[in-house]
């Protein structure tokens, strides 16, 4: 069995990919598709394409996804399960369902069995595992949600090797953020010290497009147009209550403040953002709360949008942690209400403040037609990974192209945060107008000429 692989590619970077291309294996086996073109091993995609002065003359590069000539699997003897874990996000139903169809559709396989309630359903009576099949996935992907269940925490090794030896899987799909990817890694370095034949592959999900490599997370595009219904909702109800009307919509983000930037863009109504990456200054000549009046006064209302993980620097951080080992988080929303209603009674004045919390109704909503596809290409190509045998990987988009990622790559700088200089930062800054409050940039952060190390070696053979 072969674990996925990322590479170097250089004047002798081939040498790395020992497999030949056309190489006979006699235990070998074909799809249940013939495809017009399949992918060979030694196929890969360049992760920095973008090169500037001073740049190692060497190119990181992954795995290009899809499907390959040779088989590790017979897909007709093959028991697979899917299992999703963690927080809800649109497109996860879609998921299921491309698997499920992938695996019998385009494999024949065997039997599919659906995970319930996370980790904790390879062991916990109270949630047992539903055999999958084309009948029962075919509308999932209409609704919001997981038919599975999700669920956290619940992680065991040793019950999850038994369920798979029990049920006898050779495949295993685990959709999930870097914690649980971290988990799905974990599985598939058990199963080969025990030898078993399992293939663990991997589906990023987290609404807050935090996995790092990726160009996004599925989900992320519905996730945004949720959020600027809520941005629209807040926009009227500060437009329309006075005197001094303002909106205030908090939305996910707990790390990263990719949801709130993007939405406030896509809007185009947002006054002032938020995000965990910039720290919040309230006054002075940089402050948010005399800038937020000045725009009151201009415009007879403004409109607020902050990620859940903004503000630490003012409220502190927690000690306290979920389940799936999350830490809470201060009430940044209801911090931010108080201080503009504060601040504007110390001149006399009243704000009319609407404060809008739509996270469950963004992350629960059904994914729209580009994420939709997205989740399709994910599902066919973590299956056509796992039947050739790649194992401990996990796929996505990385510069618009299908690639299979090692997962300890993917989890060692995962979550990844937004750039206070980047340029998504900039035209946010543009579009509202409000004091840029990212602390001074260091010299060394002007260029990225070093990579991230990898964890570990990895290769195809």
């Amino acid at each position: 069995r072969r674990s996925s692989s990322s590479s170097s590619s250089s004047s002798h970077g081939d040498e790395e990919f020992a497999a030949d291309d056309d190489a006979e294996f006699p235990n070998s086996h074909v799809a249940n598709v013939e495809y017009n073109q399949v992918v060979a091993d030694r196929e890969v995609v360049l992760v920095d394409t973008v090169r500037k002065l001073g740049m190692k003359s060497v190119s990181r590069a992954f795995h290009r996804a899809g499907p390959r000539k040779l088989l590790h699997f017979d897909p007709s003897k093959v028991n697979a399960a899917i299992v999703t874990c963690g927080g809800l996000c649109p497109g996860l139903n879609n998921v299921i369902r491309e698997l499920t169809h992938s695996l019998y559709y385009l494999y024949g396989a065997q039997k599919v069995y659906g995970i319930t309630g996370g980790f904790n359903g390879f062991h916990d009576p109270d949630y047992p595992p539903v055999h999958l099949t084309n009948d029962l996935v075919e509308n999932i992907h209409h609704e919001g949600g997981t038919v599975l269940r999700s669920g956290r925490g619940g992680f065991d090794i040793v019950k999850i090797l038994e369920f798979i030896q029990d049920h006898d899987i050779q495949q295993l799909y685990v959709i999930g953020g870097d914690g649980t990817h971290r988990g799905a890694y974990a599985i598939s370095q058990a199963c080969q010290e025990q030898q078993l034949n399992v293939a663990v592959a991997g589906i990023p999900k987290t609404i807050d497009n935090d996995v790092d490599y990726i160009d996004r997370s599925f989900g992320f595009v519905s996730a945004v147009e949720a959020a600027q219904a809520a941005i629209r909702t807040g926009k009227t109800e500060a437009m329309c209550n006075v005197p001094n009307g303002i909106g205030i919509i908090k939305l996910m983000g707990r790390s990263a403040g990719f949801l709130a930037a993007f939405a406030a863009l896509g809007s185009g109504d947002v006054d002032l953002v938020l995000v965990p990456e910039v720290p919040i200054v309230l006054e002075g000549p940089d402050g948010i709360l005399p800038f937020l009046r000045q725009r009151v006064k201009e415009q007879k209302y403004a409109v607020v949008v902050v990620a859940e993980g903004a503000g630490e620097e003012l409220l502190g951080v927690s000690d306290q942690v979920d389940a799936g080992g999350n830490r809470e988080l201060p009430k940044i929303g209801d911090f931010i209400k108080d201080a503009i209603g504060t601040y504007f009674q110390s001149f006399g004045e009243i704000a009319t403040i609407k404060y809008i919390d739509p996270s469950y109704t963004v992350r629960s909503v059904a994914a729209n037609g580009a994420d939709s596809l997205y989740c399709m290409q994910l599902a066919q190509n973590a299956v056509h990974g796992a039947m050739a045998g790649i194992t401990g990987f996990s796929t996505g988009l990385v510069g618009n192209c299908a690639v299979y990622l090692p997962i300890p790559q993917l989890v060692s700088t995962s979550p990844r945060s937004m750039s206070p200089y980047g340029r998504t930062w900039e035209r946010i800054l543009a579009m509202t107008g409000q004091p840029n409050t990212a602390p001074p940039q260091r010299q060394d952060e002007f260029f990225e000429d070093d990579f991230a190390p990898l964890p570990e070696p990895f290769s195809i053979d």
